[in-house]
């Protein structure tokens, strides 16, 4: 019988299975990589250690998350806070369907968790300043270089805050974090553009319903 292919994304899976089988990381690469019947040297190929593995395994749903909304004819047209919409919700039903895997991984000490998650920063960030979304323009060419940091860091924070609001959510198919999503961004993008009275009232009268705090 012809040995199976070894990958990037079946040794990705299967360590995301070896967690989920077992609460924590294999001992070593040997070991974990003699579960998988491949030499330590083929786990090496592609990943230096556990940690970076951990880490691309949220650059995986990011990237996968890209790869399906180009598949979609439709996507190129929407403006930029459909776009974003449509990233979120894409986002998400990955991040559902990986739930307990992801659960046990942010459930970690906070620094190690930010660790795990911080490749994934920057590829968002990437995205955002991509989306170019309708902002007012300031007079001062520096003021406007603030603005367009500033923006992408509160779109990083605001996907903190909505990983959070799932992983509390108890809501049938994680409804309430889809009500959750539609109203932040469209409450963000409304901020930008200088538009943001009544986002603002409909996003915090849906937060103080579900007892969370800003």
């Amino acid at each position: 019988m012809a040995k199976k292919q070894v990958t990037a994304d079946s040794i990705l899976t299967a360590y995301m299975q070896h967690i989920l089988e077992h609460g924590k990381r294999p001992k070593n690469v040997f070991l974990f990589a003699k579960e998988l019947k491949i030499s330590e040297q083929e786990f090496y190929q592609y990943y230096a250690n556990f940690e970076i593995l951990e880490q691309e395994v949220f650059t995986t749903f990011f990237t996968n998350t890209l790869e399906l909304l180009h598949k979609n004819k439709d996507y190129e047209a929407f403006d930029a806070k459909n776009k974003l919409l449509s990233f979120y919700f894409t986002f998400f039903e990955i991040m559902n369907r990986n739930r307990s895997y992801i659960i046990h991984e942010l459930g970690k000490e906070k620094m190690e968790s930010m660790k795990t998650i911080a490749p994934l920063r920057k590829h968002f960030k990437d995205f955002i300043d991509d989306l170019e979304i309708d902002s007012v323009d300031f007079v001062q060419e520096n003021l406007n270089r603030i603005k367009a940091k500033s923006l992408s860091e509160i779109a990083w924070a605001q996907l903190l805050f909505t990983i959070k609001f799932w992983k509390e959510d108890t809501s049938p198919g994680f409804e309430k974090t889809d009500v959750f999503i539609e109203k932040s961004i469209n409450t963000t993008v409304d901020l930008v553009a200088s538009k943001p009275f009544e986002g603002l009232i409909d996003l915090g009268k849906f937060l103080f319903k579900e007892k969370m705090s800003m």
